[in-house]
């Protein structure tokens, strides 16, 4: 698969929708997540990350403007020891407790399906890093519709072990705008991962579209210490 640039993969594509990235810093020392979101309505547009921990949640802007909260008020991040959960619903919760349980990752998803908003039937994707022994090791999967078929949930999950410095993947929800919204196809985009924290953090939110784009958390990880960086940018301010 070809390598691109945070640039290449996002500029250009008015509403990838939510997206998680994974993997490892230029100088190979730390992992790196990040996770956005972006909102066509009013109701998703209403929303800011905030700081939960070790993890994140979302929350409304403006609370008088919240109408629906289920699909769009949960923790995106969560921390369970060396492993960091990130996801675009509340199977954040359900991979955190089947993990704590010692169920795997995959294992953990089987309970779960697509989001019920027909009929974009908006994918759950999730992804998981490991740290161990100072280096890591990441998966990422989606649910998602069979075509649009309600009754239909295809579950595909994709490994990456030692990975290389320089380098991450990328899903995001929908493959481009549309009514119906298209849902993600194919394997995780092989991403370049250029910079520092500081850098990567601009290179996403500058490469998401300016009228869609809600937040961005992104994270850096030192694979020796865990020590971690966040930053949080919020459109809604």
């Amino acid at each position: 698969m070809q390598i691109v640039t945070i640039e290449e993969a996002l500029k250009g594509n008015e509403y990838p929708g939510r997206g998680i990235l994974i993997g490892r810093t230029e100088d190979g020392g730390k992992a790196v997540i990040a996770y956005f979101i972006m909102g066509r309505s009013e109701n998703s547009r209403n929303r800011i990350f905030v700081e939960d921990g070790a993890g994140i949640r979302t929350q409304a802007f403006d609370p008088k403007k919240l109408k629906d909260p289920s699909l769009i008020i949960y923790a995106p991040v969560r921390v369970l020891g060396n492993k960091t959960i990130v996801t675009n619903g509340d199977q954040t919760d359900t991979i955190y407790e089947g993990m704590d349980r010692q169920l795997t990752f995959e294992q953990s998803l089987r309970s779960r399906t697509f989001e019920p908003d027909g009929p974009n039937y908006t994918p759950r994707i999730s992804g998981i890093l490991h740290l161990e022994d100072g280096s890591c090791n990441y998966a990422l999967s989606i649910l998602k519709s069979n075509d649009g078929d309600p009754e239909s949930c295809l579950h595909f999950t994709f490994a990456y072990k030692h990975p290389v410095p320089g380098e991450g993947r990328l899903i995001h929800t929908y493959m481009h705008d549309g009514n119906p919204l298209p849902s993600y196809e194919g394997e995780p985009k092989r991403i370049f991962l250029q910079g520092d924290l500081e850098n990567l953090t601009k290179q996403i939110w500058d490469s998401l579209n300016e009228d869609n784009k809600v937040s961005l958390f992104v994270r850096t990880i030192d694979l020796k210490t865990g020590a971690y960086e966040s930053r949080i940018v919020n459109k809604n301010q």
